[in-house]
């Protein structure tokens, strides 16, 4: 299912879940913290869905509202400050938003689990690590302490953690960061849930690590057939492993397309700017290209395009009139599948 703009047809909610449903939609989503300084929009009517064994990368600056999409699917933003004031989250069908907490939490980690961005500060400090996973175990499943540390033992094998059965009992602070990573991945993977989202799961690695994580990921998505939603700033991470990519600038999508459509033919100004700022080989000696300017205060995002600050194609109707996602096609007309743009000037950027 491709992701759809706010302003496409929308089907009615499925209320008591289906088989045919996508794994998780989300549908016009907005996301608002309401500050002393006003109110920040922090998501602007997100839609985008993902299917088992397929990967969705969200790409993006930080304060694109990334991490804070993520947030609301997995029902763990602070509220207040935090307000969704509409949109569905749908897993299989049935929305999130209107289950009660209980319900939520059997989704939570069961379900959908998530591996946050800085593994030393998600883990506790005071407790091993082979606690923290068997916890899982303990709360969900009822498993007694022995059995659970077992688990527990069969996880960090299961991420490539060496020597896991003499290391069970070590704290996070004994481990590196690539090893607290993989740990993170375990805990995520504890309750085979359908669907991961990784939020900058390689952050602080260096590559040879990253390049390990990523392809421990995927590997254990072929093996469960998970959905997995991979939030990243960085788009050499996400080129070998996404499906399809959905690029988010100032809490909206601006741009969607399967990975290498994407690589190959971006169509939105910021996404062009995103991949010229990519080292390459074949530019040894050169100045790096960077895009201009900051991304916006969300407490005063532009009038019009969000990004018409520091675009170089913008033109007035750019700093009056927002643009929405509508679908790309070929010069001849035909439609390109998958892909959309959030540009006034969409065919000048993918043509030009």
């Amino acid at each position: 299912m491709t992701i759809m703009d706010k302003t496409a047809d929308i089907p009615a909610p499925r209320a008591g879940g289906s088989n045919d449903a996508p794994l998780l939609e989300v549908r016009d989503l907005h996301v608002e913290f309401h500050t002393r300084d006003g109110v920040a929009k922090a998501v602007n009517g997100v839609n985008y869905s993902v299917d088992s064994g397929e990967t969705l990368a969200v790409l993006g600056e930080s304060g694109s509202g990334k991490s804070v999409t993520a947030q609301a699917i997995m029902g763990i933003l602070d509220m207040p400050p935090g307000k969704i004031p509409q949109g569905q989250i749908l897993y299989r069908g049935q929305d999130m938003l209107t289950m009660s907490y209980e319900e939520r939490r059997k989704i939570r980690g069961q379900k959908i689990a998530m591996i946050f961005q800085d593994a030393l500060s998600s883990l506790n400090p005071v407790l091993s690590v082979g606690y923290q996973l068997g916890e899982m175990f303990r709360v969900h499943q009822g498993l007694s302490k022995k059995q659970a540390k077992a688990k527990a033992i069969e996880l960090m094998d299961r991420v490539k953690i060496p020597a896991a059965a003499q290391r069970v009992g070590d704290y996070p602070h004994q481990f590196s960061g690539g090893m607290r990573q993989r740990i993170m991945i375990a805990m995520a993977m504890a309750l085979e849930p359908d669907l991961i989202i990784a939020d900058e799961p390689t952050t602080a690695l260096d590559v040879t690590v990253q390049a390990q994580v990523m392809d421990l990921l995927k590997e254990l998505q072929t093996e469960f057939n998970m959905g997995l939603i991979l939030i990243t700033h960085d788009l050499g991470v996400v080129a070998d492993v996404a499906d399809k990519i959905a690029v988010m600038y100032a809490g909206r999508i601006v741009e969607t397309a399967p990975v290498h459509e994407l690589y190959k033919r971006p169509a939105h100004p910021y996404t062009r700017g995103l991949l010229d700022s990519i080292p390459r080989l074949d530019q040894k000696g050169q100045e790096l290209y960077a895009i201009k300017g900051l991304p916006p205060n969300l407490l005063k995002i532009p009038a019009g395009c969000a990004f018409n600050p520091r675009c170089p194609k913008a033109e007035d109707i750019c700093r009056t009139e927002i643009p929405v996602l509508v679908p790309v096609s070929e010069q001849d007309g035909s439609e390109l599948p998958g892909r959309g743009s959030a540009c006034h000037f969409w065919k000048e950027t993918i043509h030009g």
